[in-house]
Order: C-alpha cells, then sequence, then structure tokens
C-alpha cells in the first residue's frame, strides 16, 4: 500500500444472507469493524461492499472473501432469498480487487470451526476429539446446512459445500412413522430439512397435535420455542424436544457418513437459543443410538456454536489459505 493511502486495508470478510450482510475488515490483530447492514437498504452487492467501506473509513482493499447463502457453481451468483445478482469476475474488476472470493454459507462456516476458541463452544456428550480427521456442521435455522470439512495432510482444510439438508428423514418409532406419514402426505418427499427448521417446528406442532387426537392453536415457531422453554406448554414443549431428538439422528448420520471422529459442531439460529434444554434433551442419547455403530459414536463430542461471527471467522481462514498458497499473494 502507497503512504498516501492511510485510510487503505488489506483483507476484508463478509457473510451475505438474505435479510443481513456483515462485513469485517482483517488486521494482524485480527477481525475489527464489523458492522451489519440490511441487504433491502442497498440495490446491489457492490453498493453494500461501498458502503461498508464508507462506514469505517476505508477507501480500497485488495483481497475479499465472502460466505453467500446461496449455492455457487461458477461465475454467477443469483441469491435465493434475496433479488441481488452478480458476477464475480465483474464485480472483482468493478471493485479494482486482485482477490474475490464468494463461497457457500455453510462451507465457509466449516472453515471456521478449527479456529473457534474453546470458550465459545458448548459441549455435548462425547469424549476427545480426534486430530487430522474429518469435521461434522449443521445448523438449522430457516433451512437445514450441512457441511463437513476435510483435511488435506498439511495443516490445510477443504471445506463441503453439499445440501446435506435435503437427505431424507428416517422415522424411529412408530410416532416418527406417523409424523413422516403426515408430513408426506403435506410434502411429498419428507427430507430432514422439512423437519428440521423454523417452518418445520411449526409443521411438528400441528401435526403431533394430530396424532394424539387434539387440536392446537396455529403457533410461529419464535412462539413455540418460547413456550417450551418457559415450560408453560406441554405440546411446545413436546415439538420442541422432538425437534432436538431428530437432530441427533440426523447428526448421527452425518458423523458416520464423514467419519468425524474430529467432532460434529452444531451452529445455525434455533438450537444455540436452546442452551441447557438442548443439553437436557434426548438429543444426544439419539445420536448414539445406532445399533452397531454407537460405540463409535459415544466417543464422538458434539460442540454448540455460541460464537459471535463464526462465518467471518471461516472466510478469513479461507483466504489465508489461498493466498498462502498463492506465491504472488503469498505476503499479502
Amino acid at each position: 500500500m502507497s503512504a498516501d493511502r492511510p485510510h487503505a486495508a488489506t483483507r476484508l470478510v463478509g457473510d451475505v444472507g438474505g435479510t443481513n450482510a456483515r462485513f469485517g475488515l482483517l488486521t494482524p490483530q485480527g477481525l475489527r469493524d464489523v458492522r451489519v447492514l440490511a441487504c433491502a437498504d442497498h440495490p446491489t452487492f457492490a453498493a453494500a461492499l461501498r458502503s461498508y467501506l464508507a462506514a469505517v473509513g476505508v477507501t480500497t482493499v485488495r483481497h475479499v472473501a465472502i460466505g453467500i447463502a446461496n449455492p455457487v457453481y461458477g461465475d454467477h451468483i443469483q441469491m435465493t432469498n434475496h433479488h441481488w445478482a452478480f458476477s464475480i469476475a465483474q464485480t472483482r474488476a468493478e471493485l479494482g480487487l486482485e482477490t474475490f472470493m464468494v463461497l457457500n454459507d455453510f462451507a465457509v462456516l466449516a472453515r471456521a470451526l478449527p479456529e473457534l476458541p474453546a470458550h465459545e463452544l458448548v459441549q455435548v456428550g462425547g469424549g476427545t476429539a480426534v486430530a487430522g480427521v474429518p469435521l461434522g456442521l449443521l445448523g438449522a435455522g430457516t433451512g437445514l446446512g450441512v457441511s463437513g470439512l476435510i483435511p488435506t495432510g498439511n495443516d490445510g482444510w477443504v471445506p463441503l459445500a453439499g445440501e446435506g439438508g435435503h437427505v431424507s428423514f428416517a422415522p424411529y418409532d412408530e410416532r416418527e412413522v406417523a409424523l413422516w406419514r403426515l408430513a408426506h402426505a403435506h410434502f411429498g418427499h419428507v427430507s430432514a430439512e422439512r423437519l428440521l427448521n423454523g417452518a418445520g417446528i411449526t409443521f411438528m406442532h400441528q401435526a403431533l397435535a394430530q396424532i394424539a387426537g387434539q387440536t392446537a392453536p396455529e403457533r410461529s415457531a419464535a412462539d413455540i420455542t418460547r413456550l417450551a422453554l418457559e415450560g408453560s406448554d406441554a405440546l411446545c414443549r413436546d415439538t420442541v424436544t422432538l425437534f432436538c431428538t431428530l437432530l441427533g439422528t440426523v447428526a448421527a448420520d452425518l458423523a458416520i457418513t464423514l467419519g468425524a471422529r474430529g467432532g460434529v459442531y452444531i451452529g445455525g439460529g434455533i438450537v444455540p437459543k436452546l442452551g441447557e434444554f438442548f443439553v437436557r434433551s434426548p438429543f444426544r442419547q439419539r445420536f448414539e443410538d445406532k445399533g452397531r455403530t454407537s460405540p463409535y459414536l459415544r466417543d464422538i463430542p458434539v460442540w454448540v456454536i455460541h460464537s459471535p461471527w463464526p462465518a467471518l471467522l471461516g472466510a478469513a481462514a479461507a483466504l489465508d489459505q489461498a493466498l498462502q498458497a498463492s506465491p504472488r499473494h503469498g505476503h499479502a
């Protein structure tokens, strides 16, 4: 950077969702100037990034990495839950960037896992993580995100960008078979995501009432969760307990699929807010109840992520790994 650019920065990271975009600058001391911008307030992604730079008094950046709540295939990005659409190459040129990395949001969150400090994680059962093996990640919110992190053998990591939330839901007992029948009649194919997200909590609340021969008022997922945590409504408590239980099935499937003896991490908008309710729930019992693979799963630790900006840490790690691998940018 030239001396006449005192407000220039080298690296910027972002986490772009359908509602908000979060940006932060990377310095040798770590992440700083994290700001949250409403996507609706900006006509384009580039405009939002420029607005952030103006707000923090930075004139230019050289290297940018963002996670985005969207599949990332090729150069063209069309957001699923927002109107922003852009070309990666054109945006890189428009903003004068040397590096512009666009990654799936859950792949970015997966890349953050080795960087998360221990005090921002709550362990739910299991033993000690095995080093140098895959890690699993899932998180329920608007959808059900699933990813993993695979070691490369040279202190690097490769995050997986897949759509694992759409695996088929596997009922465990007769009540869950009845739940599957109601979901199948309503949705057709019953994926794990149909039940393990905000809309799924609302659906299960009504379905469990129907299975029990009762009627229940229609409630939002937020209200169902609040009443469950308060302990003031038995059906809401039963619904959220079942949510935690079913998540145990999916987490175990992920662990044995990836061989995630390094641990399974849970993020997303729902589980971290459940606090002790989740820790005391049947999640862990279901996670380990896997027949012949139960001893294998018993040792695998599960952590709930309580970090404020985990996706930004993941974008930073991915950017750093990419720049170190490039002779041109090795010391950027």
